[in-house]
């Protein structure tokens, strides 16, 4: 590996791995919110059709996807007194915040006449939610390969940090039906409920706070490598072209892109999958998310000892297949205490990819520098994010088909099958997303792991890393 690639961490101050990984304690808060409530909050509360909710995020998506690259070319070629990531890093944090609130704080006026503003006003400020979210994300994912080039204290890393973004899901995933339809607000279906927005408008307010300061905090006390600065820039429409006729990069990206499908429908379905499938209101949303989330918390722990024992290739194609079997449980649940037991099997299956996945993507990131000679995490990153942002396309096709197949459109009209869709969607759509990237995985090859500093293995015995 060149010296830029494998020895710049090890010149200037090194930055804790507690430190960086706090930060995914801040950037998890916001777009998990989004991700778990946004569908919700429009279409079962302010009663938004579900064709046209869809329409909007397969058309953000599509957007979302397009400006990765962008944001990940502008960060590799910055050059500047801060650093490459850390001016990207403070912009986009504050740029969340607002667009998150906004995004929560529908006005009366809004709501009260068209469909057609409403459908505006969450398009604009869902769209630049989504793009600040993205400009973080190429920023804080192309700071682990760099600030942790051993991939020991890169593993370490990188499972504080999932463990940081498990505690930030207990909140803005976990706690937030509760808090936003009891606590700070009311149920819809309450007669005396006069605004069942006020306290989803609340959490948006504290959470965008909350997550801003703490990226912030993370980015001010960061190391960047000096080394990877004073290296050459990268081209845009030359690294466009060695990324896609890289063949790691169709691997790992397809399954990376599947993986985070299937969990973007656990979020956002979740709370309909309560309301519908189980009878249930907030308290049991609630209880059955952080259920998953602290299940995840305990078995990231023991995914992580198997990485250690076997390595993350071979760790990340066990957990593959798992994670699309544990959604399966899903479908036979009918009473809160069996979706708990159901959740506690999907809390294994995403903790093995908590685990594993990012590990993956830094591996081909390793792999790029020493064979171009050059440091270009942020545009790399943002490619696999093109995959990963598109998952907004099968997202909208899932939600569209609950109205054809099964007659739900909106909160104002879920028909007669509601239960059964909302089964479909949290189930046997997601088994079938991991199931393809199951196959996919299996022609998966990586370059060998990087050595710690001191030159010992990182490898366990017996990891295959080429085919």
């Amino acid at each position: 590996m060149s010296d830029t690639a494998s020895t710049g961490a090890a010149r200037g101050p090194r930055t804790s791995p507690l430190r960086y990984a706090v930060g995914m304690f801040g950037t998890s808060i916001p777009i998990n919110v989004i991700k778990g409530s946004m569908v919700y909050f429009y279409v079962s509360i302010l009663g938004m059709d579900a064709a046209a909710y869809a329409a909007v995020y397969s058309v953000y998506g599509i957007i979302d996807a397009i400006d990765n690259p962008l944001f990940g070319y502008l960060s590799d070629r910055t050059r500047s007194r801060w650093g490459r990531r850390r001016p990207y890093l403070i912009v986009g944090a504050l740029l969340l915040m607002v667009a998150m609130i906004a995004l929560f704080w529908v006005p009366s006026a809004v709501t009260a006449r068209t469909a057609t503003l409403l459908v505006g006003w969450f398009a604009v400020f869902a769209i630049l939610s989504e793009a600040s979210d993205s400009l973080i994300n190429a920023n804080y994912g192309a700071l682990l390969p760099e600030l942790f080039p051993a991939e020991r204290r890169r593993a370490l890393a990188n499972s504080l940090r999932q463990g940081f973004q498990l505690v930030a899901m207990v909140l803005s995933l976990g706690l937030t039906p509760v808090l936003a339809r009891s606590v700070l607000g009311c149920e819809a279906a309450d007669p005396a409920c006069l605004d069942p927005a006020v306290g989803y408008r609340s959490l948006a307010l504290i959470y965008g706070v909350l997550g801003a300061a703490v990226i912030i905090f993370m980015a001010v006390g960061i190391h960047e490598d000096p080394d990877a600065a004073a290296g050459d820039r990268p081209r845009f429409w030359r690294s466009i072209r060695e990324i896609l006729a890289t063949r790691y990069f169709w691997t790992i990206g397809v399954v990376s892109a599947l993986y985070l499908a299937a969990m973007a429908m656990i979020m956002g379905g979740l709370q309909f999958y309560v309301d519908h499938s189980l009878g249930g209101g907030a308290l049991e949303a609630t209880i059955l998310q952080i259920t998953v989330i602290v299940a995840s918390v305990g078995f990231l722990a023991l995914w992580t000892l198997v990485v250690r024992r076997k390595g993350a290739m071979w760790t990340w194609r066990v957990a593959v297949p798992v994670a699309a079997v544990s959604f399966l449980p899903l479908s036979l649940a009918r009473t809160l205490a069996e979706a708990v037991l159901a959740g506690l099997c999907v809390g294994i299956g995403y903790s093995g990819l908590l685990a594993t996945n990012d590990l993956m993507q830094a591996r081909v990131l390793d792999e790029d520098a020493r064979l171009h000679g050059v440091r270009r995490e942020g545009i790399f990153l943002s490619a696999f994010g093109v995959l990963g942002r598109l998952n907004a396309i099968p997202t909208s096709i899932a939600l569209a088909s609950l109205g054809w197949f099964f007659g739900y459109h909106s909160g104002d009209d879920p028909g007669t099958q509601a239960g059964t869709a909302w089964r479909v969607y949290m189930s046997l759509y997601p088994f079938v997303l991991l199931a393809l990237a199951t196959l996919v995985s299996r022609f998966a090859a990586l370059p060998i792991a990087v050595r710690d500093e001191d030159g010992a293995g990182d490898l366990p015995t017996g990891e295959v890393t080429e085919e």
